[in-house]
């Protein structure tokens, strides 16, 4: 539009121009070239004048225009200052929000921590007068409950393998001030670290080294998963001498090598039995310290294990915690050979939770055992860089299991549920039992043709616990007894 309106102007200005020329040619009488020449003044006058007349309006309209975006540039700074006071209003607001919202959860942890201290000390005042009425109860009879001298039949089903009645109750166990008397009297079922050690000495020539099975069920299930092989020791008359009365002697004299060898043997045995049955179970089988830093004694269990390479899935070797913070450089090396060969190890004998997840996997450790009352110690909490309820989960991360032992009471392990605790193992749920001589509850009350066929699908050449490697010891009539008893639930 602008462009139209200058070029009518400049048109208009030419026409007024010749026009000009024509009127000072025709009446004036001026020549031709003189009025030419009055005619282009009269237009560059005109082209002047338009000019400066253009660039007064234009610096006008600019000016205007100025004015008006100064008017908006100002309009707009109030809005961001009025911007910038209401967003400081609303963060105040907010900060205000969030303390006071920081200042009811404060009040209310400690509302729930106050709660939980009285909780906690209303379970110690219940677990008191349970006790104190457990005292005053009668004591129950000796048929309703098994003692640890039944036998565990390793080709009963394993939900038969704890119902079996017991022939006879186990003599009353020694009570805490009695066992500090004995050791203090540096005594061990009245004998000395001299006698102790001379009976050692024959239990092992006479292949007097025993072992007891010990379950381990899943929780809440309590379904037998493994077994823990407790070793036991018998003198001239029979008498059972436990691992905690003789372990430090052995590793004192040099024996534990030796009882260790054994102790593999009579677990490799075992595992064979029990996987005709079920190929999921496992058994543990402590190891020494010792034994582990022996290169001859070393050597002979690599030996033994290499041999049996297929069982490793199933062979669990125990060692205890003080054993793997104190690991040399032969024992680690010798502890890479055996996880090399696939075995998995457990750790037991736990004293804290301060436990590495990470480096224990790297060096195959695939179970922990804690005592029950480790885990349900309130002071552990504290002392311990994981709270225990945590600890399954933090175990779980790098496939390691915790196993809650010592597990004496029905409270522990409603406890122990909330801590997501999968195995449990204690004398709760059974306490060591002797093995059954192989084929006793097979060939009690049944034919001969049956026995033997019995016998024949346990494997050929599995020894019986308590037999030597050249023979089975035959079964006695109480055995036979408890057999036939378990043939019949069997049927």
């Amino acid at each position: 539009m602008i462009r139209i309106s200058t070029i009518f102007i400049a048109i208009c200005m030419v026409l007024v121009a010749a026009s000009l020329g024509l009127v000072l040619y025709a009446v004036a009488g001026i020549s031709g070239t003189e009025s030419a020449i009055v005619a282009l003044t009269a237009l560059t006058f005109l082209i002047l004048y338009n000019a400066v007349s253009m660039r007064l309006r234009d610096r006008s309209d600019v000016g205007g225009q100025i004015a008006d975006l100064s008017r908006g540039t100002a309009d707009l700074a109030r809005q961001v200052a009025e911007f910038g006071r209401r967003l400081a209003s609303i963060e105040g607001r907010i900060a205000s929000s969030n303390s006071a919202n920081s200042d009811r959860v404060q009040s209310v942890v400690g509302e729930i921590n106050e709660l939980g201290g009285l909780v906690r000390q209303l379970a110690a005042t219940v677990s008191t007068h349970e006790d104190l009425l457990a005292g005053h109860a009668p004591a129950p009879a000796p048929t309703e409950k098994p003692e640890p001298e039944v036998p565990v039949d390793l080709i009963a089903p394993f939900e038969e393998r704890l119902a079996a009645p017991p022939p006879l109750p186990a003599p009353p166990r020694p009570t805490a001030p009695a066992a500090k008397t004995a050791s203090a009297a540096q005594t061990v079922n009245g004998r000395n670290p001299t006698q102790m050690l001379a009976t050692l000495r024959n239990a092992i020539d006479d292949n007097r080294i025993d072992i007891f099975l010990q379950p381990m069920v899943t929780l809440p299930q309590r379904k037998v998963r493994f077994y823990e092989a407790v070793t036991r020791v018998r003198d001239e008359r029979d008498q059972l001498i436990a691992a905690e009365e003789f372990i430090s002697i052995a590793e004192a004299s040099g024996l534990i090598g030796r009882i260790d060898n054994m102790v593999l043997l009579r677990c490799v045995q075992v595992l064979r039995r029990l996987m005709v049955r079920n190929k999921d179970v496992g058994v543990f089988c402590n190891v020494a310290a010792s034994t582990l830093g022996n290169s001859t004694s070393f050597a002979q269990c690599l030996d033994f294990l290499e041999a049996n390479r297929a069982l490793a899935p199933s062979l669990v070797l125990e060692f205890k915690q003080s054993t793997f913070r104190s690991l040399g450089p032969a024992e680690t090396e010798n502890l890479a050979a055996l996880a090399q060969r696939g075995f998995r190890f457990s750790i037991d004998h736990v004293t804290d939770l301060r436990i590495e997840p990470r480096e224990l996997a790297d060096r195959g450790v695939r179970f922990i055992k804690v005592p029950a009352s480790l885990l349900l110690d309130p002071k552990q909490a504290s002392s311990s860089d994981i709270h225990p309820s945590d600890l399954s989960d933090l175990l779980g991360r790098f496939g390691i299991d915790l196993i809650a032992e010592r597990i004496e009471g029905e409270r522990a392990v409603v406890d122990l549920l909330d801590y997501d605790v999968r195995f449990g193992q204690g004398f709760l749920f059974a306490p060591p039992r002797p093995l059954r001589p192989e084929g006793a509850s097979a060939t009690g009350g049944a034919a001969p043709q049956q026995a033997q066929d019995i016998q024949g699908s346990n494997g050929p050449g599995i020894p019986s616990q308590g037999a030597t490697t050249s023979g089975t010891t035959p079964a006695t009539p109480s055995s036979r007894l408890t057999g036939n008893a378990a043939l019949a639930r069997r049927i």
